[in-house]
């Protein structure tokens, strides 16, 4: 058995399914289950949203450990559902390490992605779709429809002007829609400030991290907890202070 590459496949699969927004009970599961499936017997998972540390003892007593940095990331279930099927077929079959390798590093090639347009259309549909449930009429619905676009499109296509820091990009696409959704309803297009700027909010409102973090806490996993509780805090501040200026900016037309 060539540990070396056990490793480095069971570390790439935690790794993969913590980019892709796993829990972290479910990422060190399931790097357990792996190594297990290759006969090792006490293997050591250590996991928090921006790195995955796996051990091994070879049967000679050797220690052999690999770290793996995540950068930051979101939420991708496409990937997450593809990480969670490998695995199940690898712990299943255990196939030869360099087939496991090969499948493992194949997985975000193999994902299915959407293409910017339908990811711009989801931008829009989902603010209209919150709208009438905060009470919003058929213009309102129409207001905040055009908002999830603007703010699709700034996350979209904003990147390489924003930067890459999440405050910031939340910060500048809750102004932008707090902003358009004033000038919509002066201009006649929405009735209420209020409903199409909350509904185009919608979109950049954090709740898988918040709700895993709230997971984590019931299942002992503090440390990632407070981690993901402080990213979702930072969020929701960025939102209310890009929305707070957005408005502010819009009172002056």
């Amino acid at each position: 058995m060539d540990y070396e590459k056990l490793l480095n496949m069971a570390a790439e699969l935690g790794y993969q399914l913590m980019y892709s927004g796993a829990e972290i009970y479910r990422v060190e599961e399931s790097v357990q289950r792996l190594l297990h499936a290759y006969g090792l017997e006490r293997p050591e998972v250590f996991a928090i949203p921006n790195c995955v540390i796996v051990s091994v003892t070879t049967p000679e007593g050797h220690p052999i450990t690999r770290m793996r940095r995540v950068p930051a990331h979101g939420t991708d279930i496409e990937l997450l559902e593809h990480c969670n099927a490998l695995c199940r077929r690898l712990c299943a079959e255990a196939p030869p390490l360099d087939e496991a390798q090969a499948r493992t590093a194949a997985l975000p090639e193999e994902t299915p992605r959407h293409s910017p347009r339908w990811m711009l259309l989801g931008y829009g549909v989902a603010p209209a779709f919150f709208a009438p449930l905060f009470g919003g009429g058929l213009w309102d619905t129409v207001s905040a429809f055009l908002c999830g676009l603007a703010v699709g499109a700034c996350l979209l296509y904003g990147g390489r002007f924003i930067g890459a820091n999440s405050f910031f990009r939340t910060a500048l696409c809750s102004a932008l829609a707090a902003l358009l959704a004033m000038l919509l309803v002066k201009a006649g297009v929405g009735r209420s400030v209020d409903v199409v700027t909350i509904s185009a909010l919608m979109v950049l409102v954090p709740g898988m991290a918040l709700t895993n973090a709230m997971r984590e806490i019931m299942a002992g996993d503090t440390f990632s907890a407070l981690s993901r509780t402080a990213d979702a805090i930072l969020a929701a501040s960025a939102i209310a202070l890009g929305a707070a200026a957005g408005q502010a900016l819009g009172g002056l037309f």
